[in-house]
């Protein structure tokens, strides 16, 4: 986000000069006109100086003002971001921002992102469901989620139910796998004691 001072608009003086002497009737005619004369170099130097003291002190206020608003945004940003990257754990990469430069002559983060590398297999769905809800909990971190955030926290939602889904899929076919395969292994069992009890010339009862 660019944050841009506001323009200086320059201060108008208005023309300043003394008041006329009054002419004493003895005065000559030239002594009076210079008399009459308005001073206006020396009260239009002191009226270009007070209107310039004018505007250096406007756009001091207004370098202030901006200076504050940029070392306001540089610590918002700073706190974003190093939300992310605190959720984001191992997946987090180094936070990357984007500066500004203020009146001042320092630099000012004003934007910044954190990227979260992740990988999605459909064969493992249990670790895509885990880094999945790392990457949610990573993008709605900050106190105040911009819009990118809210975006990549709803694609993790979604790729995360599917997740979900894939793992209960997985579960109830090792589940239907284990049961299919119980009466083979009893089978095998029975035979094995079968077979170890004619060995031994001892007998087998079995009970309904």
């Amino acid at each position: 986000m660019q944050i841009g001072g506001a323009l200086t608009s320059p201060l108008a003086s208005a023309p300043y000069a003394l008041p006329a002497r009054a002419v004493s009737p003895d005065t000559t005619p030239d002594l009076a006109r210079a008399s009459q004369a308005p001073v206006t170099a020396s009260s239009d130097a002191a009226g270009n100086r007070r209107s310039a003291d004018d505007d250096d002190e406007r756009q001091q206020a207004e370098d202030q003002q901006r200076i504050q608003e940029l070392a306001n945004r540089d610590r918002a940003v700073r706190a974003h971001e190093q939300a992310h990257g605190a959720a984001g754990g191992a997946y987090a990469g180094a936070p990357s921002y984007t500066f500004q430069r203020g009146p001042d002559g320092k630099r000012y983060a004003v934007g910044g992102e954190v990227s979260i590398q992740v990988g999605t297999s459909s064969d493992d769905p249990e670790t895509t469901l885990q880094q999945m809800q790392i990457v949610q909990a990573a993008a709605l971190a900050p106190a105040d989620p911009s819009a990118q955030d809210l975006s990549v926290a709803a694609r993790a939602s979604a790729q995360a139910a599917q997740a979900r889904s894939d793992l209960a899929k997985q579960r109830r076919e090792e589940a239907d796998a284990t049961r299919h395969d119980a009466p083979a292994a009893q089978v095998a069992a029975y035979r094995q004691v079968v077979d170890g009890g004619a060995d031994s010339g001892s007998s087998l009862h079995l009970s309904a």
